[in-house]
């Protein structure tokens, strides 16, 4: 909520009778609904950022968006108020009634609008600047309704209503995360607390100002909000088919499991590819992060040339799918593996769920390996161990969050925990598609001190795919399979040495490093892949 100057002429009322004014424990109830409304508030917004970051990718400019468009309308919404403050009452209870069921309603919205219209953008502009100018009219009538239960300066009544709100805000931006997300998810999260929105507006108008409302109207009052419930609780009921028909538009194939996690958006289907085999697909908010089909060249070229040296102790950031760690505990030499995955759910999905374990072989079972849930930047800076190998198996760098993975200072880190003979595996997108982000990756490494080897691979479901594999020292090091490499379908020294030419076209270009402050990798990403 945006603060409005309000002068006497603003915030008083008419004087009445000591018998109409509300009784005691009113201004508590007031308060009450003022932080309720606040938590409210944050939480639409909050709803409305990570959808889009799940959707689009780009938090960054997903927040800027709906931050800058919700404040300016806050702001035309305050002032817009003004002449409500006379009938403060009814207008603050139809207010909410509106605000619960445009922001109860609103993740449901811009997802229709997403899998169905490819209007995400616009929709999310008009949804944001709507519940902003609700938002922002909260303020100027429950400013009015205070000073009709008790008389204050202005400055001390602006004081009492922004110390409440703002407590509102921090309880309802924990909330988000912490409770309403796991809890309920993104869809029934922000259908519960439209109606606690609902609620907060009933009881300002039926428990504090029930004897100055006539009757008509408090019956018309009390109508519209149980009929915002109605429409909120039976979307409630029906969110789970809501969004499974939203989601199967969005994918070619049947969807067999989706979750949506405080990290992602977790989506597998299963069809029948063009050989007869099942095709069981792995979707990480919207992007394919393998095919069961011919995941095997991936995870072929993204373990075993990193294995060809020592191996005894080998970590793996990324891959809660279990097959890279599938791939490495194929040598029977390798003693420990760790694997930092940041969303538990992933982890959880690879051991438990049959299909994705049986074609991970139980990976994530096997007593060598230690599957850790942590950032992994965060992990790095504390890590004391050293490692022969390391895989690096990140999504693509679309979003802020996974463009720090992407960086030169994180490449620094890793050389904390790299044995002096270690090499380390990342992959690094497509050279066809994305040449800019894939040479921008290779050009962090080296500029955090290590040598490097880029090479490509072909990977029908994704097309052209790229690697680069890097060592501390001045030399590149060499592309080769270990003499006692496993049985490969795919990969072989003579596919290893052809991977290593790049056509003239998507030959090394002049592309930035990628570090915190400049997170190039993500400029590059981001303008590539959006005609794709």
């Amino acid at each position: 909520m945006s603060p409005t100057t309000l002068d006497d002429r603003d915030t008083a009322a008419p004087p009445r009778p000591p018998a109409d004014r509300p009784g005691r424990g009113a201004r508590f109830l007031l308060l009450l609904a003022v932080f309720l409304c606040a938590a409210c508030g944050l939480v639409y917004e909050l709803a409305l950022t990570a959808l889009g970051s799940y959707l689009i990718g780009n938090s960054v400019l997903q927040t800027s968006v709906v931050i800058s468009v919700m404040v300016f309308a806050m702001g035309v919404g305050s002032l817009a108020a003004k002449p409500l403050r006379s009938r403060a009452v009814v207008a603050f209870a139809v207010l909410e009634g509106v605000l619960a069921l445009v922001g109860g309603l609103s993740v449901l919205v811009l997802y229709v609008a997403f899998a169905w219209l490819q209007l995400y953008m616009p929709a999310m502009i008009v949804v944001s600047l709507v519940v902003g100018l609700l938002i922002g009219a909260e303020i100027p009538l429950l400013m009015t309704l205070l000073q009709r239960i008790r008389r204050q300066e202005a400055s001390s009544a602006v004081a009492d209503m922004f110390a409440v709100d703002y407590i509102g805000a921090l309880v309802g931006g924990l909330c988000f995360p912490l409770f309403l997300l796991p809890t309920f998810g993104q869809l029934r999260g922000a259908l519960v607390v439209g109606a606690v929105n609902a609620v907060a507006g009933v009881v300002v108008v039926v428990f504090i100002f029930r004897r100055e409302t006539r009757r008509m109207v408090l019956a018309g009052l009390l109508a519209g909000v149980t009929a915002v419930l109605a429409v909120l609780g039976t979307t409630y009921a029906l969110a789970d088919d809501l969004e499974v028909t939203a989601r199967q538009h969005m994918y070619a194939d049947p969807i067999v499991h989706a979750e949506t996690t405080q990290y992602q958006d977790i989506v597998i289907t299963r069809a029948t590819a063009f050989t007869g085999d099942p095709d069981l697909r792995l979707f990480l908010n919207g992007d394919l992060q393998f095919s069961s089909v011919d995941e095997y060249r991936y995870h072929e070229s993204l373990v075993h040339p990193a294995l060809s040296g020592r191996r005894s102790n080998v970590l793996i950031m990324g891959g809660g799918d279990g097959l890279a760690l599938r791939e490495v505990l194929r040598y029977d030499d390798v003693r420990h593996v760790t694997l930092v995955e940041l969303d538990p759910a992933m982890t959880r999905l690879a051991r438990t769920y049959e299909p994705l374990r049986s074609l991970n072989h139980g990976s994530l079972d096997d007593p060598r390996a230690e599957v850790v849930n942590a950032d992994a930047f965060t992990w790095l800076r504390d890590a004391r161990q050293r490692y022969d190998a390391v895989i690096i198996d990140f999504p693509d760098p679309d979003s802020a969050s996974l463009a720090k993975l992407y960086s030169v200072e994180f490449y620094h880190l890793l050389g904390q925990v790299l044995a002096p003979q270690g090499r380390v595996m990342v992959q690094s997108g497509s050279p066809f598609f994305a040449p800019k982000t894939y040479w921008s990756i290779a050009k962090t490494i080296e500029t955090a001190g290590y040598a490097t080897t880029e090479f490509q691979v072909d990977v029908p479901s994704f097309g052209n795919w790229g690697f680069v594999l890097a060592a501390r020292g001045t030399g590149a090091p060499p592309l080769r399979l270990a003499a006692d490499v496993p049985k490969l379908r795919y990969l072989d020294d003579a596919v290893l040495r052809s991977a290593t030419v790049f056509p003239v076209d998507r030959r090394r270009t002049d592309v930035r490093a990628s570090t915190l402050m400049d997170p190039a990798v993500l400029e590059y990403v981001l303008d590539e892949w959006r005609n794709y």
